[in-house]
């Protein structure tokens, strides 16, 4: 038995972290280091939120831009963030979102059908990590407005600042990353941001992307835009661009069963490597899961199934494997 460390256990000893302290003291537990890879997490957290909101049928545009300071914007056209009162925090639902851990649509309160995030702490941990994080609200020809500073704590309350075309509605979000927390870099990558907004703008069809990196001096680094109709199906044919597809055509279904919708696509190509990507509520699941193995079971049953009504499996086949892409 070791020797007992000689420190007092009293009720002195026990620390209460008020709202976002316990983020900043362990922020590898929110956001799963405070490495660069840390770093990109805030961006699709406020990605995500915006995403969310597309797919819940009220947004169809997100523009995402990086200027030279490292400073993140994100906005989308959606039916903007609520900005009356929270009748159970007595403040603002902005201020709610961007403050308290756990509030947020995605708890069966019908804000949204499907959701990603992390697991709606998303906003108020970058607010927590951010320097400083501002949002303004473009709702009903109104224009609302909240900054926060010093670990996520507001300067002043949501307040209108002005108005707007009735037309114009949805969310801005812009923050600057704490240099006290990541300490390695506060500096994004443009080519990790770049491919994960692709693939984003991939899994969900119809819905536009346009990303700005005003860091880039070449023009034709600076702007893209990811806006892709098909979906899964033109997922496959880049992800398939460089092999020789056995078949032309991309299988596709897509259903849906007690309130689960799931798409999936896949071709086969000649190469002996098969790739399977998987994500769950647009989160890419590498690590694989029931869903995943479910689908793998379920094709090779029906494949099996067929060869031996066929007759296939009494003559050699040269293999092949497929590239496909499936999402819950």
């Amino acid at each position: 038995m070791e020797k007992p460390v000689e420190h007092s256990y009293t009720s002195h000893d026990i620390q209460v972290l008020e709202g976002l302290e316990a983020v900043r003291k362990r922020p590898g537990m929110y956001i799963g280091s405070t490495s660069e890879k840390g770093l990109h997490h805030l961006v699709w957290e406020i990605v995500d939120n915006s995403i969310d909101e597309a797919l819940a049928g009220y947004a169809t545009e997100i523009e995402i831009s990086v200027d030279p300071q490292n400073i993140v914007t994100v906005e989308d056209n959606g039916r903007g963030m609520p900005v009356e009162i929270h009748e159970k925090t007595g403040i603002s639902t902005v201020e709610t979102i961007f403050t308290v851990l756990h509030a947020g649509g995605k708890f069966g309160g019908g804000a949204y059908k499907v959701s990603g995030g992390l697991h709606g702490v998303g906003a108020s941990v970058v607010n927590a990590l951010s320097e400083w994080l501002e949002v303004t609200v473009y709702k009903e020809g109104k224009v609302f407005f909240i900054r926060f500073e010093n670990g996520g704590k507001a300067v002043a309350p949501l307040k209108q600042i002005g108005t707007c075309d009735p037309s114009k509605h949805g969310s801005l979000v812009r923050f600057l990353a704490d240099a006290t927390i990541f300490t390695e870099t506060v500096a994004y990558n443009h080519d990790v941001l770049y491919d994960r907004l692709r693939q984003i703008a991939f899994l969900n069809k119809g819905i536009k992307l346009l990303f700005t990196d005003e860091r880039m001096e070449d023009e034709a680094k600076r702007s893209h835009t990811f806006l892709y109709e098909g979906g899964l199906k033109e997922y496959i044919a880049f992800l398939n661009k460089n092999k020789t597809p056995i078949h032309e055509e991309i299988i596709y279904v897509e259903g849906e069963q007690d309130g689960i919708q799931v798409e999936i696509a896949m071709q086969y190509n000649d190469g002996y490597v098969p790739n399977v990507y998987s994500f769950c509520n647009n989160i890419n699941t590498g690590e694989g899961g029931t869903h995943e193995e479910g689908f793998k079971l379920a094709l090779n049953r029906t494949l099996n199934s067929y060869a031996k009504e066929a007759g296939l499996l009494k003559k050699t086949r040269k293999g092949c494997r497929a590239t496909m892409c499936a999402k819950d």
